[in-house]
């Protein structure tokens, strides 16, 4: 390298430190920064071997600035690291990490959506003579290096429909997923098929995909990260960040900071830093399984040597998913101690039929496992050892009932179909011959006109059928104060003011004129869809606490428990409906807006799978929610893939899963466990999506238009499946159940 080149160079680097390092007083790196920038006015007529000479003095010194700075990095610093357009892309890694790949899906602005990038790639290893090629398929966001037209890796629904078809296609293929995580978050589009549903889609899919899938995290924002980012292995980039929203997000929010104002320097360093975003911190806290290890300051275009290590430790990642699911048991321990003795023994990645169920299997129990540090269980051992024993004998009964009497009684029943089939043909025939006989003996005249009058005569009037009970002893507040309502349509509709105690007592909260849907208390839910004395709430003590420590939210969690008399914003109990036996996990947004921690993913999972013992249909009524709890940073967003796989579980065993909506529900909880199932109603006059119009305005700069997340876009665009009147809810509730469950209401 000539002077010149290594000039340019070293003044690419030292501007890069600065702008990584920014707000920071670092006379060094100013003065070594404006040395190599004023070089040649500095160093007239030196000659070439004396330049490069005294610049390859800068570098060392460089160098050293370098290293002794990366051990002081804050989380905003890493933050800064990512975001920078020199940072190492997906393109880099496709070029140096594997010995050979195709980009599929479309290239560059040709493609679906140019920010997430599949290739089908190689990965050639060697042992002495023995050279294999195993194929992979690569999955990522992609930023580039200022390529606009990626949209900073901001992801449109249409991307992760890309990037969910591949890995379907992986999965047929019987080879690895490698998927790498550089986003800041998914861009809000409520356009088919909506952000929201398909993040919860892919991440529905991605639990029962049947091959190994090996996550490595660069940026790690949000729903967007976990639209690829389930997997049976997670790697981190040691200046990458993982978190439930950007620092600049959560210091608005915490802020209460609202366009075009901005939140301080200070407090989004402080946001950043009680997330508990980095690499080291989501290490600790289980999210993660291993570090990657990159240069000072962060891994960028040029880092060759980075490379070699992220090749390596990618291999060994696949090789370990593969190895630990392969074999007898006892076997795949000591393949596993003989790899790790010797890492250069080549594995094979694909997998049999076996494997790959345990492969599913395993994945399961790795999220199960996730964030059990991070809520409060205060259950006495009394309730604790009651909820086990009660667990015992459900999970006792359903094998007793469901795994050896009933595929008796079904084959049995089987049998007998067949025996009735063939003898009803018989009779059948024998039938029809004696009709024949009796026509021509003139016979049998007054029996057919009997049947003719009950097929074509009209019924008589009969007993009516029971009228589902509607409403029930439950006041609102709102009826209790003494004033008239006006209805938000009142000026394009001509509604009339209502006397708030018959608006929200009589009417049920609905405007009697345009069925305008005020929102009502949880408790009219409970009171008027359920059957009375029926509900009995379980895993109550189960509790929301502070597990990032994040400052002052531990008085804030404090004031909703005692404000609410709830432990957490999820209430989980079984109930009758009509007789019918079922169980309800309800989001309420008295408590911190129905946001979701570690505390309410914990509640719907042991409720999902009580279901799944007890055989059960399962409600998930969504009274509000506004997400995930930013406060507990990844305890809060391993939720969505955590809960998202108790879903699948317990649909894959047939359970029923419907959702209700009802007022504001957003984020996380819709773009996954809510949003994965396949029966979705809303309360008219709710509003769903993936962000609310406040996270659109700042992440975008779009104005929506008011009706951008009314309910009925969504049953528009198929998020949802039918709209209701409030008032409805039991009756209609009971309808589906019928009618989708069946006879059986829990097996399909």
């Amino acid at each position: 390298m000539n002077a010149e080149k290594k000039r340019e160079a070293l003044q690419q680097r030292a501007s890069y430190a600065r702008e990584i390092l920014e707000g920071r007083n670092l006379p060094e790196l100013d003065a070594l920064l404006d040395k190599i920038t004023r070089f040649n006015e500095l160093n007239p007529g030196l000659s070439e071997e004396k330049a490069v000479e005294a610049l390859e003095g800068f570098e060392r010194r460089l160098g050293a600035f370098e290293e002794l700075n990366d051990g002081k990095l804050t989380a905003m610093d890493k933050v800064r690291i990512v975001r920078h357009p020199q940072r190492v892309s997906l393109k880099d890694i496709l070029e140096n990490v594997y010995d050979n790949y195709n980009e599929i899906g479309g290239q560059d602005e040709h493609s679906i959506d140019p920010g997430m990038v599949i290739a089908r790639a190689y990965v050639t290893r060697r042992k002495g003579k023995k050279v294999i090629n195993q194929p992979v398929m690569v999955v990522g966001q992609e930023k580039g290096h200022g390529e606009e037209f990626r949209n900073g890796g901001s992801i449109k629904p249409w991307g992760n429909y890309k990037a969910l078809k591949y890995m379907e296609v992986a999965a047929r293929e019987n080879i690895p997923v490698h998927a790498y995580v550089n986003t800041p978050g998914s861009y809000p589009v409520e356009d088919f098929p909506g952000a929201a549903q398909q993040i919860a889609e892919n991440i529905y899919e991605m639990c029962g995909l049947t091959v190994p899938v090996v996550a490595i995290f660069s940026e790690g924002g949000s729903g967007g990260a976990e639209a690829i980012g389930m997997a049976d292995k997670r790697l981190m980039f040691s200046h990458g960040y993982y978190s439930v929203i950007s620092p600049e997000g959560a210091a608005a929010i915490e802020g209460r900071i609202r366009p075009p104002q901005r939140a301080s320097r200070e407090l989004i360093e402080k946001c950043a830093s009680a997330q508990q975003i980095t690499a080291q911190d989501n290490l600790r806290n289980g999210y993660i399984d291993e570090i990657i290890q990159e240069p000072p300051l962060g891994a960028r275009a040029e880092s060759f040597d980075f490379y070699k290590t992220l090749r390596q430790r990618v291999i060994r990642a696949t090789d370990e998913v593969a190895l630990s699911v392969r074999g007898i048991r006892l076997l795949r321990g000591l393949a596993m101690r003989l790899y790790r003795k010797d890492p250069d023994i080549i594995v094979r990645w694909d997998l049999s039929e076996r494997a790959r169920h345990r492969l599913v299997q395993r994945r399961h129990k790795k999220y199960r496992r996730m964030a059990q540090h991070a809520f409060k269980d205060q259950r006495t051992m009394l309730e604790k050892l009651s909820a086990a024993r009660s667990g015992f004998i459900s999970n006792t009964y359903s094998v007793m009932r469901y795994g050896i009497v009933k595929p008796l009684q079904d084959r049995v029943a089987r049998l007998v179909d067949e025996v009735t089939d063939e003898v009803h043909v018989v009779t059948g025939k024998l039938t029809s011959i004696g009709n024949r006989v009796k026509g021509l003996a003139g016979m049998g005249k007054s029996g057919d006109s009997q049947v003719e009058k009950e097929l074509t005569g009209l019924s008589a009037p009969g007993k009516p059928a029971a009228i589902i009970e509607t409403t029930r002893e439950y006041i609102s507040p709102q009826a209790k104060s003494d004033r008239e309502v006006t209805c938000p349509h009142a000026a394009k509709r001509g509604c009339l003011d209502i006397w708030a105690r018959d608006l929200f007592n009589d009417y049920g909260g609905v405007c009697p004129h345009c069925g305008y849907h005020f929102p009502m208390e949880y408790q009219w839910f409970l009171a008027n869809v359920f059957d009375e004395n029926s509900i009995v709430e379980f895993n109550e003590n189960i509790s929301a606490g502070n597990p990032t420590g994040f400052p002052n939210f531990d008085e804030r969690i404090d004031a909703a428990k005692e404000k609410t008399g709830q432990q957490s914003s999820c209430v989980t109990f079984h109930a009758k409906l009509e007789g019918m036996r079922l169980t309800c996990g309800m989001l309420t947004a008295p408590f911190r807006g129905g946001s979701v921690g570690a505390a309410e993913g914990e509640k719907l999972i042991r409720a999902l799978e009580l279901a799944q013992k007890k055989h059960q249909p399962f409600l998930a009524y969504v009274h509000g929610t506004a997400g995930i709890r930013i406060q507990e940073g990844v305890n809060g967003l391993i939720q969505m893939p955590r809960v998202t796989m108790a879903v699948r579980n317990y649909i894959e065993a047939g359970g029923l899963y419907i959702v209700l909506y009802d007022t504001n529900s957003y984020a996380g909880p819709v773009a996954s466990f809510l949003g994965c199932s396949p029966y979705q109603y809303a309360v008219r006059s709710s509003r769903l999506g993936f962000a609310g119009p406040g996270v659109i305005k700042e992440t975008t700069g779009l104005d929506i238009p008011p009706d951008y997340h009314n309910c009925f876009r969504a049953l528009s665009r198929g998020h949802i499946q039918g709209i209701w009147d409030r008032r409805d809810a039991r009756k209609n509730l009971h309808q589906a159940f019928l009618t989708i469950g069946g006879r059986n209401l829990y097996y399909r």
